[in-house]
């Protein structure tokens, strides 16, 4: 099994319709479709990418979902101010699929600053029990570091905080295979 699906596996135990989620890394959109799949008509979704080709991408597999959508070409570092503030701490989940857009310019990836910026506002937005989902490609130029960094950060967040509980899912004998992360918050 893929780590994507181990993630959405791992999400879809908590997602009920007329939640509110968000995929911060929107991508092609496929873990937005599955979060819209799982809100269904009541549920609200944000998504976040810097790329005009995400968001048209996007709205194009997301067009017979009839949540409410909000495809929001800006980074996700910028969640906090882009999400209504009635929103913030009752977030169910929050997915970031980290690197870059597949089929498009690899030399437009996340950036580890950002992505923690994101990460922190994050765990803010979060209800409690809500849970983020985070997956990092050290395969790639730059995402060893990001990966390093982004592991770090939430190890020692969430080490430091007694409302977080923290995994990391590696697979064993592939330095370069994605890691799936994940946070639940209490």
């Amino acid at each position: 099994m893929r780590l994507t699906e181990v993630a959405q596996r791992w999400l879809a135990e908590i997602i009920q319709e007329g939640d509110v989620v968000v995929d911060a890394t929107l991508g092609n959109g496929f873990d937005a479709l599955f979060l819209a799949q799982k809100i269904g008509e009541a549920g609200v979704l944000f998504a976040f990418d810097v790329q005009t080709q995400a968001i048209e991408t996007s709205q194009v597999l997301l067009a017979d979902e009839p949540c409410q959508q909000y495809l929001l070409l800006t980074g996700h570092e910028t969640m906090k101010a882009n999400i209504p503030q009635h929103f913030h701490g009752h977030i169910k989940v929050i997915m970031l699929n980290l690197g870059w857009l597949p089929n498009s310019d690899k030399s437009v990836i996340t950036q580890t600053k950002t992505t923690i910026q994101a990460l922190a506002q994050s765990l803010e937005l979060l209800t409690t029990k809500g849970r983020l989902s985070v997956m990092v490609y050290p395969g790639h130029a730059g995402g060893d570091d990001e990966a390093k960094q982004v592991m770090h950060w939430l190890e020692q967040t969430c080490k430091n905080s007694n409302t977080l509980v923290y995994k990391a899912i590696i697979l064993p004998n592939r330095p370069a295979a994605p890691i799936l992360l994940q946070v639940i918050k209490l």
